[in-house]
């Protein structure tokens, strides 16, 4: 079947003819029909995720699927034939830049009724990182103020949706031209990024959902109230997020030493900080599935290409600005 590969790291994405999947007794084989492009596979091509996610080349990149199912192992009940689902495979089990994937069943759900297959495949990976963030990390409350940084981006567009359901006050920093479009998510406060300084215009905040990481991650510690959270998903990883993953004790030192500053800057200001990097989980698609279909959540979809330009669609990923998220489709 066609597939999407990268032979080394650093090296280009190329078309190529690979197996077809194999499935196991707890997977489901999905025919791709959409399929999200996300910045973790640009960077796992460039090598930055080595040290957390060591992965063998070539591989098969693509982290965001939505398509039919047409065949289940031998142990799945909860899928069948036919059930047009979405999902985000699981690290060591990416692959949906292909025609077909096979996915564990856990990590899967019905897609929503109300929105496209394309609008779909634009979600799990973004959702499942703002709702781990927000309802799992953050466990916003009603009244509490939020601060979602790039709002109008893939992750940003869905954390404001749902940290307003959230009942949370939401703010969050944009360009001027997406301004009105990120009040239209939900956006109480708009800081212009390259006129405005947040530090300078918002103090008090119970949580910040960071996605730029460096001098952007130390400036948003500033603005948290004292004991306040920022959840930082472009890194320095810690220590905590190393021990849960099962990284091996030389890695788990290395890990300790990047983040060192970062986590005694948080200190110093009694807040804290934890690295997120989310987790594939069917569970929490099927409530934000749920949500999507009860109008709580619109997925941005900002720009769709035909498979056959996977490699040059996932090489202009912030290149060229859009709103929300880039999909390839297949026919």
């Amino acid at each position: 079947m066609r597939a999407f590969a990268f032979d080394a790291y650093k090296q280009p994405l190329h078309e190529v003819d690979v197996p077809e999947p194999t499935v196991g007794v707890h997977d489901v084989l999905v025919k791709v029909e959409a399929a999200g492009l996300n910045h973790l596979d640009a960077k796992i091509r460039e090598g930055e995720f080595t040290l957390i996610l060591p992965y063998r080349t070539p591989l098969v990149l693509g982290h965001d699927v939505a398509g039919t199912v047409i065949e289940v192992g031998g142990s799945v009940r909860s899928l069948k034939p036919g059930d047009e689902v979405f999902a985000r495979p699981r690290d060591h089990r990416i692959g949906t830049f292909a025609e077909r994937i096979a996915v564990d069943e856990a990590d899967v759900a019905l897609a929503p009724t109300s929105i496209s297959t394309v609008e779909a495949a634009s979600l799990p990976l973004v959702a499942l990182t703002a709702w781990q963030a927000l309802v799992e990390r953050g466990d916003v409350q009603p009244g509490q103020k939020v601060l979602v940084h790039a709002g109008a981006g893939g992750v940003g567009s869905i954390a404001i949706q749902l940290a307003k359901h959230l009942g949370a006050h939401v703010a969050t920093t944009a360009s001027s031209s997406n301004a009105d479009f990120v009040r239209e998510l939900g956006a109480d406060v708009v800081v212009d990024h390259r006129t405005q300084d947040f530090e300078q215009e918002l103090s008090g905040y119970d949580l910040v959902l960071d996605s730029l990481g460096a001098e952007n991650l130390a400036k948003s510690f500033r603005v948290l109230r004292p004991g306040g959270i920022a959840i930082g998903i472009q890194g320095p990883p810690t220590p905590a997020f190393a021990k849960a993953a099962g990284l091996n004790p030389v890695v788990r030192l290395a890990i300790a030493g990047l983040s060192r500053k970062v986590r005694a800057q948080a200190k110093k200001l009694g807040v804290s900080y934890e690295f997120l990097f989310m987790r594939a989980d069917g569970g929490q698609l099927a409530e934000i599935a749920a949500l999507v279909d009860a109008g709580a959540i619109r997925p941005v979809v900002g720009a769709t290409h035909p498979f056959a330009e996977t490699a040059t669609a996932l090489d202009g990923l912030g290149k060229v600005r859009i709103r929300g998220k880039a999909i390839v489709t297949l026919p």
